[in-house]
């Protein structure tokens, strides 16, 4: 009986043993998987932090501006950027200074004086304005009494033509300042005109009816040295002038009422 009893005894002994190792494996596993769920857990949020920490560098990156080569590169561009605008400028500078300097830099309104003395041939100025030097003059062959007899039966037309350069001899020669032209006045050929300087015996003419705005008369003998040539005579007026092209220009006489054709027109040809 008593050997019975303890050998129940040590039996629950180790039942319970069991038992008891039973529930710390269990309790230790639960504990592990519970770690392990608690570690999943947290690793999105490892991983979200990781992506704000990259996309903060990335923004103070961007504040602190492009890394040293591509600061340099950047700084370069903008330099040859200012050199070329810089050059366009005093390019523009200096050709908006030459031309305001050109005689030639006529408008669309000009100042047109017809002279010559009595026995002499014709002469034709254009001016930018009255005080300033002649853009345009000519000398026709014509005698300026028989361009007072065509202008007095009505209205009178010149045309004054030149031969367009060939093209391996061409040059940039603006119409005004062809020296020779063939000269038709009213369909009647007359001769070559030519184009002069103006020297000191035209500027002192152009001096001398300077104040007058239009009109036609005779100047002194003494004021426009006349010589054995007899008065001079001369006619002033605005003209309006047309460019058609490089190789052609017109100039209209402006009739003061602004009625009917102009009495005076002068076509520049180049053919």
């Amino acid at each position: 009986m008593r050997e019975r009893t303890l050998l129940l005894s040590g039996l629950m002994k180790s039942v319970m043993a069991k038992s008891s190792q039973d529930f710390s494996s269990k309790r230790h596993f639960h504990w592990s998987t519970k770690v392990g769920n608690e570690d999943d857990d947290e690793v999105p949020s490892i991983k979200s932090s990781s992506k704000a920490v990259e996309e903060e560098k990335k923004e103070d990156d961007r504040v602190a501006g492009p890394g040293p080569v591509a600061a340099a590169a950047q700084a370069q561009r903008r330099k040859l950027q200012a050199v070329v605008v810089s050059r366009v400028r005093s390019v523009l500078t200096a050709f908006g200074r030459n031309r305001s300097n050109l005689p030639l830099g006529l408008g669309s309104r000009v100042v047109g004086t017809l002279f010559g003395h009595r026995r002499g041939r014709v002469h034709i100025a254009f001016q930018r304005d009255p005080n300033s030097q002649p853009a345009f003059l000519i000398e026709l062959a014509t005698p300026i009494s028989v361009l007072v007899r065509e202008m007095a039966s009505g209205l009178v037309r010149i045309a004054l033509e030149c031969d367009r350069e060939k093209e391996e001899e061409k040059k940039a020669v603006r119409l005004l300042e062809e020296p020779v032209w063939r000269t038709d006045c009213n369909g009647k050929k007359c001769g070559f005109a030519t184009r002069r300087e103006c020297g000191a015996k035209e500027l002192q003419v152009l001096k001398a009816v300077e104040p007058i705005s239009m009109g036609a008369g005779v100047l002194p003998g003494n004021e426009a040295e006349a010589g054995s040539d007899g008065e001079l005579m001369y006619m002033r007026a605005k003209f309006e002038r047309i460019v058609g092209s490089r190789d052609s220009e017109a100039f209209y006489m402006m009739n003061p009422d602004s009625n009917g054709a102009p009495e005076l027109s002068i076509y520049l040809l180049r053919v």
